[in-house]
């Protein structure tokens, strides 16, 4: 398939190199020994560019964002923004989570407020007003901006957290399966709500998903992990799709199918996710071990009927219990 690159390929878009991923890994010491979560990343993404990171569960895409975000450091290698190296978090990048991380005794408009009065403390308060007001108009949230999360419905909830993380006016959007707990229509409206906000803002943007369909939708290019332990970048496929996209057209794309079915053979026959990736037998032992289960319990329910049944007939034979089940009597009228 001509849309599928390499690791190598040069990035798109105005400022190559904007942020770089260089030689990283990432293992924790744990009571067995280390375990390598992330091996040799090596990665570059252009400034304004929209990443999308696929992969099974355990596969170190948290991980790697983490580190973008300045939340936890590489164990070898090197994450740069603009040539700096990233070692601590900063209001130049901004992660949104998909449990939406609100404070709940605020509200909507004190959520968003806390975060520009802490990136810009020295800012009039009539400007950190407006700039609150001003994105909580943008993902429409106007009229709800007093309201506390408890009273929000989990779009909402989200779009709060969008906003949040927007009003600081960061260089770098990181999305952590954002939409993942949401029904497919609130989904869909807060997928095309991203991308006008990405496309007016000239973010930079990377986004982890397990969903192919939004992945193809939203992304440049599509960054598909292989399984953990020791993940590495497998592939990544360069979407031929131009913007603005609509969501009708792009599936009437025959190029859209073959791209989603080459992402799903990657996803689940060439890297198909197991406890043990080496283990082939996976799948085998697993049904013998279900069969087993429903074979132990209709015995269990076999055995407890016959020792019923036993129990009943030696209850009924009884010569000191001719009647061992007594006759209700009516209640007497007296």
């Amino acid at each position: 398939m001509q849309t599928i690159t390499n690791t190598q390929e040069q990035p798109i878009g105005d400022q190559q190199d904007f942020l770089l991923i260089e030689k990283v890994t990432k293992s924790y010491n744990t009571p067995t020994g280390i375990y390598p979560v992330l091996d040799e990343i090596d990665f570059s993404v252009a400034a304004g560019e929209f990443i999308c990171v696929i992969g099974h569960s355990g596969c170190g895409k948290s991980t790697l964002l983490n580190m973008i975000a300045g939340f936890s450091q590489p164990t070898t290698g090197e994450v740069r923004l603009q040539g700096k190296i990233v070692e601590k978090p900063g209001p130049d990048r901004m992660m949104v989570f998909q449990n939406y991380s609100l404070l709940p005794w605020k509200t909507a408009y004190e959520n968003v407020y806390l975060g520009v009065n802490s990136v810009y403390p020295d800012k009039p308060h009539s400007e950190k007003i407006a700039i609150v007001e001003e994105h909580l108009a943008m993902v429409g949230l106007t009229e709800a901006a007093q309201k506390k999360p408890a009273q929000l419905s989990g779009g909402m909830k989200q779009r709060v957290a969008i906003a949040r993380a927007l009003a600081i006016r960061p260089q770098v959007l990181i999305l952590d399966e954002p939409f993942g707990a949401l029904d497919a229509i609130t989904k869909e409206e807060l997928q095309d709500e991203l991308l006008k906000i990405w496309q007016d803002h000239k973010l930079t943007v990377l986004m982890i998903t397990h969903d192919i369909d939004e992945a193809l939708y939203l992304c440049d290019r599509l960054v598909m992990m292989t399984n953990g332990p020791s993940a590495k970048i497998g592939e990544v496929l360069k979407m031929p799709f131009k913007r603005p996209r609509v969501r009708s057209r792009l599936l009437e794309d025959p190029r859209y199918y073959e791209l989603r079915n080459y992402a799903l053979d990657f996803l689940y026959n060439r890297f198909a996710h197991s406890e043990d990736p080496t283990d082939d037998t996976a799948p085998e032992i697993s049904e013998k071990k279900g069969f087993g289960k429903i074979a132990a319990m209709i015995g269990g329910v076999a055995v407890a009927a016959i020792i019923g049944f036993s129990l009943l007939q030696s209850m009924v034979k009884s010569p000191q219990n001719s009647n061992p089940i007594p006759a209700v009597e009516a209640p007497s009228g007296k």
